[in-house]
C-alpha cells in the first residue's frame, strides 16, 4: 500500500429531516446567498420553498438551469454574480452536476481571471467562496469530495478541477430527496457509483485489502438494492444505502494508498464533450466493454476476485470464464436497469471515434491497462453494437 494522508473537512448531515440544519451551518458566513439549483425539480418536490422558510433572514441570489454537463459559460456567470453582490457563501441544491458548477463557482468568486484557466491547471484555485451543498440525486459523490467537472463545448473538452479550497463545508444528505427521481435517473445514477468504484477497484496492482474489500461492498450494495429502489422509489433503507455508497465511493476511502489513472472516465468525458450524453449513460456503455477488452493473463486474478467476491462465482480452474461471466453480469445488470447500452442509442456513431480517440489517448497511458488509440477505438467501435467483445 502507498503512503497517504486523508483529510476531508467535509461536514455532512445524514438522514430525513437534516435541512433543519440548515440556518445554523449558513449563520456562520453571512447573509447573501447565491443559491445554485438545475431545472424545476427542487421547486416540484417542495424543497425549493422549504429551503426559503429557513432562510428567512438572508438575501438569496439564484443561478438555476444548471446543466447536466455543466458548462464553463455557467461558471462564468455564476463567478461573476457572487463578484457583483458580494456574496458570502454558495449554496449548491441538487445532483452532482449542480454540486460541481458551484465548487466551480466558488473558487471562480475568488479568481480574477476567466475560470476555464483554472479548469486547465487546478493549481491556479487559491481560495473559495464558503460551499454548503444539499443533495437530491445519489451519484457523484460531490458531496464529500473537491472534485468537479466541467464542460467547453467550444474547445470540446471535459476536464476535471479541484483542489482542497472546494471541498464543500457541510452536506446534506436526505434520502428522502430522491424519492422523486425518475426511474432513468436512479439506474444512471446507480451506473455512476458502480463506475467509481470499478475505477478505483481496477486502478492499480498495490495491495490495498480493507480499500478493495470496501469496494466490493459497494458494488454487492449497488446490486442489491437499485433493483429495490427502481420498483419502489420510496424505499427509505434502498434510498439510504444508495446515498451513502455514492459518497463512500469517492470520498477517499477506497482509493487511498492505491494510485493510477482510471480508465472509462477519460474515455466518456470526451464523449459528454462531442455530444452532450448522460456521463453514467457513457460510462454503463463503455465500463463492460473495457472490462472485456483489458482482460488478459495479467488481469484476470483481479477479475476472477472481482467475479467471486462480487458476483458470488465458486472459483473454477478457468478464472478467464469466472471473468467473462462476471463482465456479462455487469453488462446485464445495467442493461435489466433499463440504461441504453449502445452508443448509437444515445446518438453516437462512427463519425468522430478516431478523433476522440487520439484526444484522449494522452491520459491513459498510466492507466490499469495501459491504452493507445488504438486500443480506445477498439473498444468505442465494441460500443456501437449490443453485447461485448471478449
Amino acid at each position: 500500500m502507498n503512503n497517504f494522508v486523508y483529510d476531508i473537512p467535509t461536514k455532512v448531515f445524514f438522514g430525513e429531516g437534516q435541512i433543519k440544519q440548515l440556518p445554523m451551518l449558513v449563520d456562520q458566513f453571512g447573509k447573501k446567498v447565491l443559491l445554485v439549483y438545475g431545472g424545476g425539480s427542487i421547486k416540484r418536490s417542495g424543497l425549493y420553498d422549504e429551503i426559503l422558510e429557513l432562510l428567512p433572514e438572508c438575501e438569496i441570489f439564484e443561478l438555476s438551469g444548471i446543466e447536466p454537463n455543466p458548462r464553463i459559460e455557467s461558471i462564468r456567470e455564476g463567478g461573476e454574480l457572487c463578484k457583483l453582490q458580494e456574496i458570502d457563501l454558495v449554496l449548491a441544491v441538487g445532483g452532482g452536476s449542480v454540486l460541481d458548477a458551484a465548487k466551480s463557482i466558488a473558487a471562480a468568486a475568488k479568481y480574477e481571471g476567466d475560470p476555464w484557466e483554472f479548469v486547465l491547471d487546478r493549481r491556479l484555485i487559491t481560495d473559495a467562496l464558503p460551499l454548503i451543498t444539499v443533495l437530491t440525486l445519489s451519484a457523484t459523490g460531490s458531496e464529500m469530495n473537491f472534485h468537479a467537472v466541467i464542460t467547453n463545448f467550444e474547445t470540446k473538452e471535459k476536464l476535471g478541477t479541484g483542489n482542497y479550497h472546494t471541498y464543500p463545508y457541510a452536506s446534506i444528505l436526505d434520502p428522502t430527496y430522491t424519492y422523486s427521481v425518475p426511474r432513468n435517473q436512479t439506474a444512471a445514477g446507480t451506473a455512476d457509483i458502480m463506475s467509481h468504484t470499478f475505477e478505483n477497484y481496477f486502478s492499480s496492482t498495490q495491495d490495498a485489502y480493507l480499500q478493495d474489500r470496501l469496494a466490493e461492498d459497494i458494488l454487492k450494495l449497488c446490486i442489491h438494492y437499485l433493483p429495490i429502489a427502481l420498483e419502489e422509489p420510496e424505499n427509505y433503507e434502498a434510498r439510504a444505502n444508495l446515498m451513502w455508497a455514492a459518497t463512500t465511493a469517492l470520498n477517499g476511502m477506497i482509493s487511498v494508498g492505491k494510485g493510477g489513472a482510471w480508465s472509462c472516465h477519460p474515455m466518456e468525458h470526451i464523449l459528454s464533450a462531442y455530444y452532450d450524453i448522460t456521463h453514467a449513460v457513457g460510462l454503463a456503455i463503455l465500463t463492460p466493454r473495457w472490462m472485456g477488452y483489458v482482460l488478459n493473463d495479467d488481469t484476470v486474478d483481479r477479475f476472477a476476485t472481482y467475479a467471486h467476491n462480487v458476483w458470488q462465482i465458486p472459483f473454477i480452474e478457468d478464472k478467464f470464464a469466472m471473468a467473462r461471466e462476471a463482465i456479462d453480469k455487469t453488462y446485464q445488470f445495467f442493461a435489466d436497469s433499463g440504461l441504453p447500452m449502445t452508443l448509437p442509442e444515445v446518438g453516437i456513431d462512427e463519425t468522430h471515434l478516431e478523433e476522440m480517440s487520439e484526444k484522449v489517448a494522452p491520459l491513459l497511458t498510466q492507466s490499469y491497462v495501459p491504452l493507445n488509440a488504438g486500443d480506445v477505438l477498439a473498444i468505442y467501435q465494441a460500443c456501437l453494437t449490443p453485447g461485448f467483445t471478449l
